[in-house]
């Protein structure tokens, strides 16, 4: 549902500064190589010492890449198969990470069993959620669904509620409860979109085959 708004609104806001990355010769591939790098490092880095607020600093600084990119592309009036797949394969790679390095800091200094397994089901989900649209559009059927929570709304509330916990470290009282209340709506949101892909994808295939039958 975010996805449908805020990226018209960030690919406006940020269509200067993708091309001025152009005229400085830098290349769409470059950026989403950099910013996925640096989402990772935030992530990885911070996330498992339990440094959310900063962790979520370093990310977001990178995580708009995935829009300036693909901006730079259609600027250039090349968008390739090739750009799409690179920005698609790291697109998984960064979320893996954000949930990850959280993983890590129950797994450790969060010391909560729950709460880590709860963080890989985000991960897992997240990544059949993608998988489940990618591989229905690659038999042949449009998935046409807008899922509960989407990448784009994954993101947002783990990330801003993440960085919201991290004032914990700033003497906030409280504030750290954000972060499971995050992930626990990530995770039940997640799996209602699975299921709402699941279905569309199984009514969407019925139909075809009503159709291809009827031909016949």
């Amino acid at each position: 549902m975010l996805n449908k708004y805020a990226r018209a609104f960030f690919t406006r806001v940020l269509t200067p500064f993708a091309a001025l990355l152009l005229r400085l010769g830098v290349s769409p591939d470059t950026v989403t190589l950099i910013g996925t790098g640096g989402v990772m490092a935030g992530a990885l880095v911070f996330y498992p010492i339990g440094e959310f607020f900063w962790g979520t600093v370093v990310i977001t600084l990178f995580v708009f890449s995935d829009l300036v990119d693909g901006n730079m592309a259609r600027q250039l009036g090349r968008s390739s198969r090739w750009g799409a797949f690179l920005d698609s394969t790291l697109d998984r790679v960064a979320d893996a990470a954000v949930f990850g390095g959280i993983a890590l800091w129950y797994a450790g200094g969060g010391d909560s069993v729950t709460m880590c397994a709860v963080t890989i089901f985000c991960l897992a989900s997240g990544q059949v959620v993608s998988y489940t649209k990618a591989r229905g559009e690659s038999i042949g059927l449009p998935v046409n669904v807008n899922g509960l929570v989407e990448r784009a709304e994954r993101l947002v509330i783990t990330l801003v509620l993440a960085g919201l916990s991290g004032f914990t470290a700033f003497g906030v009282p409280y504030i750290g409860v954000l972060l499971p209340v995050a992930l626990w709506v990530v995770a039940i949101g997640s799996a209602v979109t699975l299921g709402q892909r699941v279905v569309t994808v199984r009514r969407e295939a019925a139909e075809a085959e009503a159709e291809a039958g009827g031909a016949a």
